[in-house]
Parts: C-alpha cells; sequence; structure tokens
C-alpha cells in the first residue's frame, strides 16, 4: 500500500521555473499556482492558491545566486504546505547550495551544509532529492531520506555519442580531474567512457608564491575533458586547461560539470581559455550575461521527473543513478 498523498503537485519559487515548468511537462502536469514574492523590505511573501491537503507536493527550487533569497523561498514554502496539510513534501533541490562547507578546515569554521539541513527539516520537509552533492557526506546531514542524483550517466550518454568509439579511437582521449579532490568522480566517468585518467595536482610552493601546476598522468597530443561537479569562479577549471596544454602538451580540452554556478568573472575566464566547450547541466539557470557559444546546457528536467515519478509510487530510483 502506498503511504503517500493521494495525487503529485508541483511547485517552485524564483530560482528555475523553467526547469520546473520541464519536470512538469514530462509529468504531463501544470507547476502548482503559488506566488513567491518579496514585501518592500525583502522578507519573502508566499502564496499558496490551491489546495494540497493531503497531497504529495514536490517542491523544486535550486539555491542558487542570490543563495540566501532563494533558500529562503524554499523553507518557508516548505512550512506553508506543511501548514496547508500535505500529505507529503519533497524538497527537490537540483543544486544545493552551501554543500561546500561541510566539515571544520580550520578553527572556529562552521559547517554550513548541516545547518542547512537542519533547517530544511526543521521547515517541514520529508525527503529530499538532490544532484550531484559537492560532498556525498552530506546527505548524512539529514534525518529524513536524501535522494542524490548523479549527472554522470547524463554526461556519458553525451560524449559517447560526440566521441563515437566507432569513429574515434578512445586510447587518445584522457578524462582529467582539475584537483586531488575530484578524483573519485573523475575515475568513475573515465570508466564508463573507456577513457584514461589523468589529475591536475596544483600547490605552492613557498608563501607570496604563485602556484605550480603538475599534471600526473600522460596527456601529450590527446583530447581531454576536465570533469567536475561544479564550476564557479571557473579559476581552477581554466587553470586546470592552461596546464594540460602547456605542461602536459594536450591536443584539446573540452570540460563539463553538473553545477554552471559561473560567478563574478567566470564568463570571461572560460571565454579567455582553452577549453573549446564547457558542458553542464540545467540544474541552475545561466547568468543572463552568457553569450558565450563555449557554454552549453543538457536538460536533466527528464531525469527528475522520472525520480518523482518513482518516490510517489513508491519504487526503487537507484537504477536512474
Amino acid at each position: 500500500m502506498i503511504a503517500h498523498g493521494k495525487e503529485i503537485k508541483v511547485f517552485c519559487g524564483n530560482s528555475n521555473p523553467a526547469f520546473a515548468k520541464g519536470i512538469c511537462q514530462e509529468l504531463g502536469l501544470e507547476v502548482g499556482h503559488c506566488d513567491v514574492k518579496q514585501f518592500a523590505d525583502g522578507e519573502i511573501s508566499v502564496s499558496v492558491n490551491e489546495t494540497v491537503r493531503g497531497c504529495d507536493v514536490f517542491v523544486v527550487q535550486s539555491t542558487c545566486s542570490p543563495v540566501n533569497n532563494h533558500l529562503m523561498e524554499l523553507l518557508i514554502m516548505i512550512d506553508a504546505f506543511r501548514r496547508a496539510s500535505a500529505g507529503r513534501i519533497t524538497a527537490v533541490i537540483p543544486y544545493f547550495g552551501y554543500a561546500r562547507q561541510d566539515r571544520k578546515a580550520k578553527g572556529r569554521d562552521p559547517i554550513s551544509a548541516k545547518l542547512v539541513a537542519n533547517m530544511i527539516v526543521a521547515a517541514g520537509a520529508d525527503r529530499v532529492l538532490t544532484m550531484d552533492l559537492h560532498a556525498a557526506q552530506i546527505q548524512g546531514f539529514f534525518d529524513i531520506p536524501v535522494d542524490n542524483m548523479l549527472g554522470n550517466p547524463v554526461f556519458v550518454k553525451y560524449y559517447m555519442e560526440k566521441f563515437d568509439e566507432k569513429v574515434y579511437n578512445h586510447d587518445d582521449f584522457v578524462v582529467v580531474s582539475p584537483d586531488v579532490g575530484s578524483v573519485a568522480r573523475a575515475r568513475a566517468f573515465a570508466g564508463k567512457v573507456h577513457m584514461g585518467l589523468a589529475i591536475v595536482d596544483k600547490r605552492r610552493q613557498k608563501a607570496n608564491f604563485c602556484e605550480v601546476m603538475n599534471v600526473i598522468g600522460d596527456v601529450k597530443d590527446k583530447t581531454c575533458i576536465l570533469f567536475d561537479d561544479l564550476v564557479d569562479t571557473a579559476g581552477s577549471l581554466c587553470n586546470a586547461a592552461k596546464a594540460l596544454v602547456e605542461v602536459g602538451g594536450a591536443a584539446k580540452v573540452y570540460a563539463c560539470a553538473s553545477h554552471g554556478v559561473l560567478s563574478g568573472p567566470a564568463l570571461q575566464r572560460i571565454d579567455e581559455s582553452y577549453i573549446e566547450e564547457l558542458m553542464v547541466l540545467n540544474t541552475i539557470p545561466l547568468p543572463a550575461a552568457c553569450t558565450s557559444p563555449k557554454i552549453k546546457q543538457l536538460d536533466v528536467a527528464p531525469l527528475f521527473s522520472k525520480a518523482i515519478n518513482r518516490i510517489y509510487n513508491e519504487t526503487s530510483i537507484s537504477s536512474l543513478f
């Protein structure tokens, strides 16, 4: 027996309404009627304009820029649905912000990811659906079920079609981790696309001296695919691409990341870099100023719609990972 609400209803805040609409199109639904606005002083105002009593409610909201506004929208929407007697509330967070603050790197550091998890639970969420958490252990910060979807299969499909093994020799391709911390993620991807693996290692030899970039692995005259979970200011990614070409002798450099945060000087850096193409998922909308032909998006709304449908029907979603 299915122990959830009587029907699916999908609502969204202001972070990525196009993504929520894509999910609803896949499910054959309309986006729920909900006004999410701000009062004159900046406080968030939420008005739910349809009944949700006993329903299985999914709130689609990435906590991307402006992060704090979108986080508060999510929390207030969850609270509104809980108080309106929703049968079950799932927070669908394609991009989970504050995930980089997942541990104490030095004395007196906060663990903001845990704080955000506590707030989501306290607001009244029954479960969380997200994608490519920056640190997988964040799932353990929640006292409710967390489904962490992986963008890996989407990128595998894209690059296996782009560089078909019938046409391209994959011995001439290398998947590259832009730093030591992303090696496990890059290794899993490299295994699925049948390519080699390399690592860009950066270190500062002395205080106030520039970082030295070393390439671990053979990338000479090869096509490299930099693989990471997110691109923020793009400094590390572009420096890694530069090291691959100037130090390692790579022929071409492509890059992909699940979340295109693309803040600050990111767009300019990517345009001026050795990167031929940066492929990101649409978990975050591209900045309005983004006109670069190098930056492209893959749609993961169909993947999220399948996950939502399986959550509603109480069936396994692990095969989607």
